[in-house]
């Protein structure tokens, strides 16, 4: 019961957030001017300031773990290939598939994944790890997938064109900038002065509340209802299926206490709402990628605590 509840507590604040935008919507007070503008200020913005803040505040050099981060880095890779594959073969809506495989492998690791681990072990290093290792994974796949698979006159462009608009995209991409920067700060050793810190705080610190009202706001629930099968099923890939492929190889190589808990809020957290800003930003489908970012939250409280429960009855947390 009490796994029940602290996952609760994790997830709930989240969903509710996400609720207080929807509501504020529909009373007329945001708009979808506003929820427009706030998709581009996050994502260009307050997401990179709180990935470079918690990336350059890091002693990579104390603390980095080579097979970790690879590991991290594997798993991240395996589970984008198999699942556009598979979408490839299966969505019969080529309009949906950029936003499913994106929502569907890409995890809210910098947003909800060091909340989590920092409430069962306070400070922990194994979290940016598994940011250097997943993170950057996360935007370049995500570019990529978004850029050969968005709608409308994207898709009249050859595989050559496409390649090309997506490393444009990857070296341009705000998110990938700022943990490039974020690891030269953390290796050169960088202490900035206080009023710097604090600045860059406080705009971090507008990244995740404020992407949550953006996305309630945003969500189309009778659009979204239309398409509850590939919510349904990236919800399934993105909390069971994914920890259930790789946390059995996570234990077999000995990883375990912060380490085992950075792999699962990598492969089982809900997806991250920054899903929702690339794919509206490079025009996918946003209906479905909102509807997989709720429908993942609520249910994260529940196979999260499963899955904690888990770990904790073989001892490994």
């Amino acid at each position: 019961m009490g796994n029940f509840i602290f996952s609760l507590n994790v997830t709930m604040p989240i969903f509710l957030v996400m609720v207080i935008g929807w509501v504020l919507r529909q009373t007329g007070m945001l708009d979808e001017h506003f929820v427009n503008v706030s998709n581009k200020f996050n994502f260009k913005v307050t997401l990179p300031f709180m990935v470079f803040r918690d990336l350059s505040s890091v002693d990579i050099r104390a603390e980095f773990d080579m097979r970790f981060v690879l590991f991290c880095a594997v798993a991240t890779s395996i589970c984008f290939w198999a699942i556009w594959g598979a979408a490839k073969l299966l969505l019969k809506d080529k309009s949906m598939r950029g936003a499913f495989v994106q929502a569907s492998f890409r995890s809210s690791a910098a947003v909800m994944g060091l909340a989590f681990i920092n409430n069962i072990y306070g400070v922990s290093a194994m979290g940016p790890m598994m940011i250097i290792g997943a993170v950057p994974l996360y935007n370049i796949y995500s570019v990529l997938v978004l850029t050969f698979e968005a709608e409308q006159e994207d898709n009249a462009k050859r595989d050559t064109a496409k390649l090309k608009s997506a490393c444009v995209n990857i070296i341009r991409n705000p998110i990938i900038i700022s943990i490039v920067l974020g690891v030269i700060v953390a290796l050169i050793g960088i202490d900035f002065p206080t009023i710097i810190d604090k600045t860059i705080n406080s705009v971090a610190q507008l990244a995740t509340p404020l992407a949550l009202i953006g996305l309630g706001a945003g969500f189309e629930g009778r659009k979204a209802l239309a398409k509850i099968r590939p919510t349904l099923w990236a919800s399934a890939i993105k909390l069971v299926i994914q920890p259930l492929v790789f946390l059995p190889l996570a234990v077999a190589l000995g990883f375990s206490g912060e380490k085992i808990i950075a792999i699962l809020i990598m492969l089982a957290a809900p997806a991250t709402p920054s899903c929702y800003i690339m794919a509206k930003n490079m025009k996918n489908d946003g209906v479905l990628t909102a509807s997989i970012i709720v429908m993942t939250t609520l249910l994260a409280a529940f196979t999260l605590t499963g899955w904690i429960f888990l770990l904790r009855s073989m001892g490994l947390i």
